[in-house]
């Protein structure tokens, strides 16, 4: 089963020039793991859901919404 999102997302982490292309459910758990400013209620279910997917009890589509939902909370989303 593939675990590529159908459009990817865009972050920026880090530095302010410094902007990431999030392509899969691989690439949204790294960015939570290593690159979230604080341990949330939304990134908490994003990482669950990406975990689901991994696993293959969800499709890609729903790791991606909680992604986008807790990276807006995080203010790092550029571009859904």
């Amino acid at each position: 089963m593939s675990s590529r999102f159908v459009r990817p997302v865009v972050v920026q982490v880090g530095r302010h020039d410094r902007e990431r292309i999030i392509f899969d459910v691989n690439d949204a758990a790294t960015i939570l793991l290593r690159s979230f400013p604080h341990q949330t209620n939304k990134r908490k279910l994003a990482m669950d859901a990406c975990l689901q997917v991994l696993r293959g009890e969800a499709q890609p589509p729903v790791a991606r919404r909680a992604f986008v939902v807790a990276a807006l909370e995080a203010k790092i989303l550029r571009s859904d």
